[in-house]
């Protein structure tokens, strides 16, 4: 008897610079930047539309992990368009930064984010690397932050960049420009990325990562990805309390996971 046919991943939500689809057989969704034209920028919209998709996904109990790319091959993304106004309230106290709708994490989205990057990532761009749990390349990717040679300050990005990076790759990348452009290579070496992969191989290399993590217990990877981003924000000893604190609350539910579908641990884990 023949196999039932893979159920392919479907797409049920309508968005102007994203595309959504979900793989439930898998149980990984994959949200695709859809402006290549505009080499990926994103604008007001992607913004709100970007929060909307960490809504959904956070909400979906089909969904355990997420792949993180971007449409066509020249950029995964420039950041911030500047060809169009972001529309900054008038009151400068109410400055909005966009990275807050654009981040998984400050959405409070815990499951698990693999971004694939090819091509052009820079400026605004480094907010979805910053975010993401797992973040992987292509040999063709160039990684770079234009601020200071558009003659603005380069604040916000850096941030999230030290802390994937440390301080002295950091600050080279911020103060030289579009003079320091880092290839994959030298992305491997300092951690930007934990792998680099040819082109073609790079969408489906993140969907097996994705669909590894997703094949885990939700509880667990989900109480890890919280435990570690929120440690960032804390001392030392105050994170390893808090750690023990969700080791607690989410050991009991993840075992109960695992227990209802043993299949999981069993599965032979890809070697890099």
């Amino acid at each position: 008897m023949n196999a039932s046919p893979r159920p392919r991943p479907h797409r049920d939500h309508d968005f102007e610079t994203l595309l959504l689809d979900i793989d439930v057989a898998d149980r990984v969704a994959t949200v695709t930047l859809n402006r290549p034209e505009r080499l990926n920028t994103f604008n007001r919209a992607m913004c709100h539309e970007m929060r909307r998709v960490w809504e959904i996904v956070k909400s979906d109990d089909r969904v355990n992990a997420v792949v993180l790319r971007a449409a066509g091959d020249r950029a995964f993304s420039a950041g911030l368009d500047v060809k169009e106004s972001y529309g900054q309230p008038d009151n400068i106290w109410n400055h909005e930064d966009p990275g807050e709708l654009l981040s998984p994490k400050w959405q409070k989205m815990w499951k698990p984010v693999v971004c694939a990057v090819q091509g052009i990532c820079t400026a605004g761009a480094l907010y979805f690397v910053n975010e993401s749990d797992v973040v992987i390349c292509s040999t063709t990717a160039t990684f770079f932050d234009s601020h200071v040679t558009a003659g603005l300050v380069s604040a916000l990005e850096p941030v999230g960049l030290m802390r994937r990076v440390g301080l002295g790759e950091t600050l080279r990348i911020a103060l030289m420009g579009n003079d320091e452009r880092v290839g994959a290579e030298t992305a491997l070496r300092i951690g930007l990325v934990s792998e680099v992969t040819e082109p073609k191989d790079l969408s489906t290399r993140a969907h097996e990562i994705a669909t590894a993590i997703a094949a885990k217990p939700p509880t667990a990877t989900q109480g890890t990805v919280k435990a570690i981003w929120e440690s960032l924000d804390k001392p030392y000893r105050a994170a390893m309390d808090q750690g023990l604190i969700y080791t607690r609350l989410g050991n009991p539910l993840g075992k109960a996971e695992l227990a209802s579908d043993p299949s999981a641990a069993a599965r032979t884990p890809r070697i890099r």
